[in-house]
């Protein structure tokens, strides 16, 4: 576990699609920083998360508490929802818009169905997340902080990626314009926008660099290797913290360097 940089206690912290990967990740990170943690998601499986997770009850994330509540992020009311799970904990201080969906599929084999379900939760889920979020902070006079989970897709194009790489595309526009709107309520609102990222590993932090500084992909990277879920989400409690308090509109790629190549 790496050492805790931040701290926040007396904060709120929801993160959609914590239930596993850089959501899970995130949600730790934050509750070990002292943070209540809510998680907005559809999975609550053992299998996804490695512990019981209850509904609507709660739950330990690291050193913090917080809860579990199911969440369809397409459906802008269940965001709401789950928005509104804060006021039990004096309202949500950090949003972290993590969850998200990858359809492989190029211009040729691509079917409405599958583009408009990527569309539904990457875009629209980003979207009225914000909404949601900025919302309440606005109602409570909370000057809170947004962070949204893109990719290096935002920026560039990879084959047979159009409609993944087009969602991303629009949360970099969505974290900009947000940013726009939200600094008359001293809202900040970025975005980090990961490369490679490994999230399903063998046992053993040796097996697990290893494998991931063997990966195919990992070999385009300058510094060697894919990123692990903690790169993620250590880039996320700082753009939430105080250090972070004259930035807003930015995406902060956490790539290893692969955007140089």
């Amino acid at each position: 576990m790496a050492d805790i940089s931040y701290h926040y206690e007396d904060e709120t912290v929801l993160v959609t699609g914590a239930s596993s990967g850089i959501g899970r990740e995130i949600a730790l990170r934050f509750g070990d920083a002292g943070a209540t943690v809510i998680n907005a998601d559809l999975r609550r499986d053992p299998k996804d998360v490695g512990e019981e997770v209850p509904t609507d009850k709660a739950i330990s994330w690291g050193a913090g508490e917080g809860r579990y509540v199911e969440t369809d992020i397409s459906d802008p009311e269940q965001l709401e929802a789950a928005v509104a799970v804060g006021d039990e904990y004096d309202g949500i201080d950090v949003m972290v818009n993590n969850a998200g969906l990858f359809i492989k599929g190029g211009l040729f084999e691509t079917t409405e169905e599958d583009f408009e379900r990527i569309h539904s939760i990457n875009a629209k889920g980003t979207f009225f997340g914000c909404q949601a979020a900025a919302a309440d902070m606005v109602d409570r006079g909370t000057a809170g902080t947004i962070v949204n989970v893109a990719s290096i897709s935002s920026t560039h194009a990879q084959k047979r990626q159009i409609p993944y790489d087009s969602t991303k595309g629009a949360i970099r526009m969505i974290t900009r314009g947000a940013a726009l709107e939200l600094s008359d309520y001293d809202i900040r609102v970025n975005a980090v926008a990961p490369g490679h990222v490994a999230t399903e590993f063998g046992s053993g932090a040796e097996k697990k660099v290893e494998a991931v500084a063997n990966d195919e992909v990992s070999k385009t990277v300058p510094l060697g290797r894919a990123g692990f879920p903690e790169d993620i989400a250590g880039s996320v409690l700082f753009l939430a913290s105080e250090d972070a308090g004259y930035l807003t509109g930015e995406m902060v790629y956490v790539d290893g360097g692969w955007q140089t190549y």
